[in-house]
């Protein structure tokens, strides 16, 4: 961990540092000698957070510093709810598969979450996240997977979908250090405690934002077929060595027993998107247990908005 100003993030391999800020991860990776100089923040984190990725930023290359790019894994309310105060500031483009452009240019909001799934605090409170989309529309470049990222040469993008539709993860193949965002995590997502905490264990994508688990499942074995050695994820600390390539396999291998919720709107019937947003949602089935889950859910809202007015 390092401390610089009063800044504090960690490194996750050579040229590329992280900042966990709440209960989200934000990266910064800068190019190697012999490559464009310059440097990218991947991902934007909660809203809020603007001030503090500055900070991180200006901790590491000096005062006033701006990246050449900002990329995002995907757009969902947790890695993107700085961006627009970022660019008010950063006149830079911003990064995205073409299938999560919808959801960055006012086009299409993504489906509900599902509290229903993942057994956890984080999961009872996901109907209160921001699903509606920004619009950054003179801003946003699509990513050409293919060619790869123009201002992040050497890094390969890889496609993986499921938690989102446009879901991408980075990939160096050089040492083999992998971006993964919200492919899978590196904790337990669903749960406040090992959110907050940063507890340590790999497991699937947060259940309560994916909405196509069967994609969800080829994008981890996707990644582990890749053997990184080091893989930062948008939940959870930095995992490597035989540790991340032993637990990822397993991951792989086990999906649907260790990753896949038994019941949810979205288990078996996923959503439909396509280049102008989602266009299929299952339709929800109510029971007796949403409705508890709900009256949970709005409780600790109340409390949470209670708290917040006494301060």
């Amino acid at each position: 961990m390092n401390f610089n100003n009063n800044v504090k993030y960690f490194q996750v391999a050579q040229g590329v540092w992280g900042m966990r800020i709440f209960f989200v991860n934000v990266y910064i990776v800068a190019n190697r000698r012999g490559f464009p100089k310059g440097w990218v923040l991947v991902d934007a984190g909660v809203q809020g957070s603007a001030d503090k990725i500055i900070a991180f930023a200006e901790s590491i290359f000096g005062a006033g510093a701006k990246p050449s790019a900002i990329i995002l894994t995907h757009a969902h309310s947790d890695h993107t709810g700085a961006l627009e105060e970022l660019l008010k500031r950063w006149d830079v483009p911003v990064y995205a598969h073409e299938l999560e452009i919808p959801y960055l240019t006012g086009k299409s909001s993504y489906a509900p979450a599902d509290p229903t799934v993942g057994r956890g605090l984080m999961s009872l409170m996901s109907p209160f996240f921001r699903k509606k989309p920004l619009n950054i529309d003179a801003k946003v470049k699509t990513i050409n997977i293919e060619e790869g990222i123009p201002e992040l040469p050497e890094w390969k993008v890889v496609h993986t979908p499921g938690h989102a539709p446009g879901h991408v993860s980075l990939f160096l193949p050089l040492n083999t250090t992998l971006i993964a965002g919200d492919a899978f995590a590196t904790t337990k997502a669903e749960s406040a405690l090992f959110l907050l905490n940063n507890i340590k264990r790999l497991s699937g994508p947060p259940a309560y934002m994916t909405t196509d688990w069967k994609a969800a499942k080829e994008s981890v074995r996707k990644l582990a077929d890749l053997q990184p050695r080091i893989a930062a994820a948008g939940h959870g600390p930095v995992v490597r060595g035989r540790e991340l390539q032993a637990e990822l396999r397993k991951l792989a291998d086990n999906f649907d027993k260790v990753a896949m919720p038994n019941s949810g709107r979205y288990v078996g019937h996923s959503t439909q998107a396509d280049e102008t947003g989602t266009y299929y949602v299952p339709p929800f089935r109510s029971s007796t247990k949403f409705k508890v889950l709900v009256g949970l859910a709005g409780a600790l809202a109340g409390f949470a908005v209670t708290r917040a007015l006494v301060k």
